[in-house]
């Protein structure tokens, strides 16, 4: 039930492995640190990487009378958390379903969590434009979805199924909150020098050309690598790095 849910946030790629759970693992994180009340909703279905993230892993979803009840990641019930990994009765277990059946289940994600009265609903998806998307969607579209978040790396293929996504969004109607570039240079753990190992501007260049906000840069930090799958935010762990930085920024960017 999204009735409570004041903004709902898509986070989206054309590209698998360009760390889009990360960036909305932590994106969901700051937002819990700037004091929102925050949930996250993990619908990959054949690649529900949340749980392992947030070290939610070994925790069940339990029902109440107005449906599932989402997972807590803090004391203070500030992060709720919804994932197909906790329905799996083993972390190796594998989805092996056609498009009809993964598209009922996220709908029953959009539907049946007890969300209650959240500020933003950040929503992980799978690389692509395909089934699992139109469905995410068609769900949202009539709740006022603030838009979408797109994740890129800064290599030429990452860039060109970017474009895809972008005009996914137009045709879908939803709006593009912007462009993130992530593991756009690499951070040595010694001398705290950045090397663009990839190439760099890509996701800029990108933004300027589809005329959509370019949200930042986040570098690739084997401090950070560590500590996304700790379940901790890198805003209160590493508060001084420049992936913390871009974080904040995000954060601001989303909430102002």
């Amino acid at each position: 039930m999204l009735d409570g849910v004041k903004h709902i946030i898509l986070v989206l790629s054309g590209k698998g492995g360009v760390g889009k759970s990360t960036v909305s693992t932590q994106l969901a994180l700051g937002l819990k640190e700037a004091g929102f009340k925050v949930g996250l909703l993990d619908v990959d279905l054949c690649g529900p990487s949340v749980p392992y993230l947030l070290h939610l892993e070994d925790n069940d979803v339990h029902q109440c009378p107005e449906g599932w009840v989402p997972v807590y990641a803090d004391a203070g019930q500030k992060l709720a958390v919804m994932s197909i990994g906790f329905l799996l009765k083993n972390r190796n277990d594998g989805v092996v379903w056609r498009g009809p059946k993964k598209n009922a289940m996220i709908k029953q994600f959009l539907t049946d969590v007890y969300w209650q009265d959240i500020d933003y609903l950040i929503i992980d998806t799978p690389p692509g434009t395909s089934d699992e998307h139109i469905t995410v969607m068609e769900n949202v579209r009539s709740l006022q979805c603030d838009g979408a978040l797109i994740v890129t790396t800064p290599q030429a293929v990452s860039i060109e199924d970017v474009r895809k996504e972008l005009t996914f969004c137009r045709k879908t109607g939803i709006p593009i909150l912007g462009i993130l570039e992530n593991m756009s240079s690499y951070v040595c753990p010694n001398c705290s020098e950045c090397t663009n190992i990839f190439s760099t501007g890509g996701g800029e260049s990108l933004a300027q050309l589809a005329n959509v906000p370019f949200l930042g840069c986040l570098p690739l930090d084997p401090q950070f690598a560590r500590l996304s799958e700790t379940g901790q935010s890198c805003m209160k762990e590493m508060p001084n790095s420049a992936v913390s930085d871009g974080i904040k920024s995000l954060v601001g960017k989303i909430t102002s």
